[in-house]
């Protein structure tokens, strides 16, 4: 035993902030191990990644399943595999009250914006057509209510001009990298 917090990652994309958190985990530093990737998208290209790091993965598509009995499968993949707290990466289904309730205070989230502006999609076009001078991303303590929660912690980039969406999702992207593994471990240290 590593003595390590226990760490699963839900996903249903490339994955990109998982794999951070993964390489974050292998720092002799680190206070966490990842030791399950679940995926509500059973063909998601995070789930190769986790697997070429040896870590054990559940994937079951949710179309035709109620919300509900969808999350309770995850909860027991979860506690089946001693799981101690939950990260958020790129997951695109929102959850339900008793997942939630039975997750508090040990489920964290990554959104791109600097919370509570721009909750749910879309956020960095948002931002442009605000005419904001800065944007960012958050990691925050997950609530029922969508991209809601403590704040944890928080990273600014500038909006440059010329910016387009994409651009500036590519600038947000390196400072989640950077960001969600120091806040998770941060937590996990309190």
């Amino acid at each position: 035993m590593s003595g390590k917090a226990r760490v699963g990652i839900l996903i249903s994309g490339r994955g990109s902030n998982m794999a951070s958190l993964v390489e974050a985990s292998h720092a002799p530093d680190s206070p966490y191990e990842v030791v399950l990737v679940v995926s509500n998208v059973p063909d998601a290209a995070g789930l190769a990644f986790a697997a070429a790091n040896g870590i054990p993965t559940f994937a079951i598509n949710h179309k035709g399943m109620t919300r509900v009995a969808f999350d309770t499968l995850v909860d027991g993949a979860l506690r089946d595999a001693s799981v101690e707290y939950v990260a958020l990466a790129g997951y695109m289904r929102l959850l339900s009250p008793g997942f939630v309730a039975g997750w508090a205070g040990r489920m964290v989230n990554i959104h791109p914006s600097l919370l509570p502006l721009y909750k749910g999609l879309d956020t960095h076009q948002r931002a442009l057509d605000a005419g904001d001078a800065r944007h960012g991303c958050t990691v925050h303590l997950v609530t029922e209510a969508l991209d809601d929660g403590p704040i944890l912690a928080q990273a600014e980039v500038p909006i440059l001009e010329g910016d387009d969406a994409e651009a500036l999702a590519t600038r947000v992207l390196i400072e989640e990298h950077k960001l969600y593994p120091a806040a998770l471990a941060e937590l996990i240290r309190r």
